[in-house]
């Protein structure tokens, strides 16, 4: 299915690097719901400069009665069902490093807020959209991680944990939907300049990250953006259960 052909719900989508999403997408003439959940001003007014082609609709993506809810909401909006998800809502959460809760304070409700946001919400979206998928015969997961994982140049415990468990949920669930035309992969950005998240993180963590990545330069949100279009594209459809790491080369995997 072409780019022009589906209908995307980004979770998170007003603002950051979902806002870059939603309108990378926008841009190839998909169909996209910029959900959000308390950021309802930001999800408007990305919806009002995308016109027709974008829909903001409210769900917690924790909450499984909310996402089936947006689900349906977004088919009756454009008359044909959710095709594509991206699950980058990150829940109450910033990139500080002065503020994080280090070994000796991290609390398990922190790690479980995390594993909420990212793994839960990864399950929701794809539980509500499932059915129609497998009978289409399509459909397109991709989960945003991160290079943290595997090179936690900053101990974010929850966080960087959170996004460990959500590549396992990647590859199992690729494996489980492959035979249904489905495919699940994850894109993995580095520290990205500047979005909400990281506007706690100082210039001088931004220019060492330049100065030892490869291609001299800051991670932006359009960049990931247009590596999540690959996997939603027709020219990855033979790729699933994989990690793109898109950071300029500072983690090479």
């Amino acid at each position: 299915m072409k780019l022009d052909e589906q209908v995307v719900v980004v979770t998170g989508g007003s603002r950051g690097l979902g806002k870059a999403v939603v309108k990378a997408f926008a841009r190839e003439g998909a169909g996209v719901v910029i959900n959000y959940f308390e950021s309802e001003g930001k999800a408007k007014d990305l919806q009002n400069i995308l016109g027709e082609k974008a829909v903001a609709l409210k769900a917690d993506v924790r909450d499984p009665a909310q996402v089936r809810k947006m689900f349906r909401q977004a088919e009756a909006y454009f008359s044909r069902p959710v095709t594509t998800i991206v699950n980058n809502a990150l829940v109450h959460f910033r990139f500080d490093p002065e503020s994080r809760h280090d070994a000796s304070r991290i609390s398990w409700e922190e790690y479980s807020l995390q594993m909420e946001g990212a793994v839960r919400g990864a399950l929701n979206t794809i539980q509500a959209g499932l059915a129609e998928m497998k009978r289409l015969h399509f459909g397109r997961v991709i989960n945003i991680g991160t290079n943290l994982f595997q090179n936690p140049v900053v101990a974010y415990h929850d966080y960087n944990t959170s996004k460990a468990a959500l590549l396992g949920f990647t590859r199992s669930m690729a494996k489980d939907l492959g035979q249904y035309g489905i495919t699940v992969n994850m894109v993995s950005g580095g520290l990205l300049k500047t979005t909400d998240a990281s506007a706690a993180t100082s210039e001088a963590v931004f220019q060492l990250i330049q100065e030892t990545t490869p291609l001299q330069k800051v991670t932006e949100p359009e960049d990931v953006a247009d590596a999540v279009l690959f996997f939603a594209s027709p020219w990855a459809r033979a790729v699933t259960g994989q990690n793109l790491v898109v950071d300029g080369g500072l983690v090479m995997d």
